[in-house]
């Protein structure tokens, strides 16, 4: 047996078959044992590429199954006790791997095929992103307000010049006052009826109402001043 196949650990080829006896017993025996050394490795060579190959499995199922709570969680409401594994499910995933690396690869294949349909789902049946509150509000705010402004501008142009501070006085008091409530009373008709208390963001809609007033005594003293 030469240096080289001493390394390599494999078996000699014999030119003819050796003749029974010790030597043929130990040939065959060696010749058992290349085989089961071979499998064990060709097993062990699978097992790892089965397990790294589990292992970014999960790491890809994990990141879609957190998208997806965060997304069921903040665009459907769905409570975080819902989107928990049940002991159920607990229990088939530890029967799955009981089976070894092969067979949670299978599971974990399977389970990224699941998320990325419900993926697709949760696309095709997105509800419409909800606006804030604010910026909701203010479009009700925001019609109210300038029906304030054109008022105080038609009153501004058709009243005399000695009436001027009685009519900006009135406006100035109630105009506002009003808008700001049928603004409060509309988003409750509108937005109301829900379980949860509706947000009337009432500081947003006070400075939409009060903003007509402030930009008519802006323009009344512009205009006395140049006059």
């Amino acid at each position: 047996m030469t240096d080289q196949q001493q390394a390599t650990g494999a078996i000699p080829a014999q030119p003819a078959p050796p003749a029974p006896g010790p030597w043929a017993d130990y040939l065959a025996a060696a010749q058992r044992l290349d085989a089961v050394r071979r499998a064990a490795s060709a097993a062990a060579t699978e097992h790892q590429a089965a397990v790294t190959a589990a292992r970014q499995e999960l790491s890809l199922v994990r990141a879609q199954l957190a998208a997806q709570e965060a997304r069921l969680a903040r665009d459907l409401a769905v409570p975080g006790a819902e989107l928990m594994p049940q002991p159920a499910d607990r229990d088939v995933a530890a029967q799955v791997a009981t089976g070894g690396p092969a067979a949670a690869l299978a599971a974990l294949q399977q389970a990224r095929r699941t998320t990325e349909a419900g993926d697709a789902l949760l696309t095709e049946t997105a509800p419409a992103r909800q606006w804030r509150p604010w910026a909701r509000n203010l479009l009700i705010y925001g019609p109210f307000a300038a029906v304030v402004l054109i008022v105080q501008i038609v009153l501004y142009l058709v009243a005399s010049p000695g009436s001027v501070p009685t009519y900006a006085l009135l406006c100035g008091l109630s105009m506002p006052v009003l808008a700001f409530g049928l603004g409060w009373v509309t988003i409750g008709f509108v937005y109301g009826g829900g379980p949860d208390p509706v947000d009337r963001t009432p500081i947003v809609g006070a400075i939409a109402c009060l903003t007509p007033v402030l930009l008519t005594c802006m323009g009344v003293g512009l205009t006395s001043f140049f006059n």
